[in-house]
């Protein structure tokens, strides 16, 4: 009789920082299921009242760790990433942020593919669409048109993220950094367009907040950027010659095609309804506006504002970090720990 393979064992790494506790029933239930299935590292950095509340919430199979954020550190989620990925106890790590949701499937899937890779770039998609995450899921879409988008989970493997000693906590699309850093390393980094991992939406309040620092994450990507950078003068050019109508139609029509092309792309008809192509014309007049807003934040104010402060890089690009050999300025794990 054939004996039956054992899955490789998992970790799953959660930076957490909250200010208010409205979502802690659900993310309590869900960190309970996940314990069941793999090691569960939640690295909290939330003020002392919230994280008091969390470890006596969180006892038991869920592994509840104090963010200690190095001197000189700009973004707290890299440093809970990199404590969270040290304190891992298996060589195949996932990191996700606080609103992601696997499944069975994904979970197996990522470990899976993870086997060979040395980081894995999932799918997100959104379990609620309210009208803002169907706004938001357009952008989802037209990224997929082109390749694939930016989700707020990886799939790492601990021993490559340990022998690159971390990432730079000196950008604000940290992922992105992440997936650089791998690539600069020599590492095998795939995406999975496929691969589709749940995500609870955002409040409306925390949606309108991200508009412009979504767009500041184009810095990191001067196609992308120049795209979007070109659509308002060329509306503009259009009023001036009268042709505003028939641009602006255009421009709807073209990015109702392309999103509806993401939709189809590796079996995305499955998470995404046609009901989110419709949005594509208005989120495309959004970053429209908001990637010139994001240029004049880096040239007139020197960066985005995060956590009180301006961050003025989005994320390194590969060939600099290659350059630099990608060492990180302040979150290093310090350490190292057996792999099973």
């Amino acid at each position: 009789m054939e004996s039956e393979e054992v899955p490789a064992p998992l970790s799953y790494v959660v930076p957490l920082r909250w200010n208010e506790d409205s979502g802690l029933d659900e993310l309590t239930d869900y960190l309970r299921w996940l314990a069941e299935r793999c090691q569960v590292v939640v690295v909290d950095g939330s003020p002392l009242p919230l994280f008091a509340r969390h470890a006596r919430r969180w006892p038991g199979r869920v592994t509840h760790l104090r963010v200690h954020v190095v001197p000189g550190a700009r973004n707290g989620k890299v440093a809970g990433v990199c404590a969270g990925v040290l304190a891992a106890a298996h060589d195949r790590v996932v990191v996700a942020d606080d609103d992601v949701r696997y499944d069975d499937h994904a979970l197996r899937r990522i470990r899976q593919v993870l086997d060979g890779a040395d980081l894995v770039v999932p799918q997100n998609y959104f379990t609620a669409l309210p009208w803002h995450a169907r706004w938001d899921t357009a952008r989802t879409l037209l990224n997929r048109a082109f390749g694939s988008d930016y989700p707020g989970t990886l799939g790492v493997r601990r021993a490559v993220f340990l022998g690159m000693g971390g990432y730079r906590d000196d950008v604000l699309f940290e992922n992105l950094e992440l997936v650089r850093t791998v690539r600069a390393a020599g590492g095998r980094v795939v995406h999975v367009p496929d691969l589709f991992v749940g995500r609870v939406p955002p409040t409306t309040r925390h949606f309108r907040s991200q508009r412009v620092r979504q767009a500041y994450d184009s810095l990191a990507q001067p196609p992308r950027l120049c795209a979007e950078l070109a659509v308002l003068p060329a509306l503009v050019a259009a009023v001036l010659r009268r042709r505003s109508a028939r641009t602006a139609g255009a421009l709807a029509v073209a990015g109702i095609l392309l999103a509806e092309w993401g939709r189809r792309r590796r079996h995305g008809t499955r998470v995404y309804p046609a009901s989110t192509v419709a949005f594509a014309p208005l989120w495309i007049a959004e970053r429209a506006a908001c990637a010139w807003i994001a240029v004049a934040q880096r040239v007139l104010l020197g960066g985005v504002r995060y956590h009180g402060e301006r961050l003025p890089t989005a994320a390194h690009s590969t060939r600099w970090l290659r350059r630099h050999k990608a060492a990180p300025i302040a979150s290093t794990p310090a350490g190292r720990r057996a792999v099973t």
